[in-house]
């Protein structure tokens, strides 16, 4: 849930909308508690990695986003 409101934060910051297709055509959010700890996972790193893509493809300078921090595909397992 934390994802969708910072999503949305974003999204009000840039007046823009973030392009999901990847988070959208897996067809679950936060709400669906029937669904397994995979499916949310899969859900979450999908969707961060949406908007991290976002983020870097547009350089905001309010912002003050910089091309020079490289992100690293970081999963925790248990």
């Amino acid at each position: 849930m934390l994802l969708v409101h910072i999503r949305r934060y974003y999204e009000n910051m840039i007046s823009e909308e973030i392009t999901t297709n990847e988070y959208d055509s897996i067809h679950i959010s936060p709400i669906h508690i029937h669904k397994n700890k995979v499916c949310h996972k899969k859900a979450i790193l999908t969707l961060s990695e949406e908007i991290i893509t976002h983020i870097k493809a547009h350089q905001y300078p309010i912002l003050g986003h910089s091309t020079e921090i490289k992100s690293k595909g970081i999963a925790a397992e248990y």
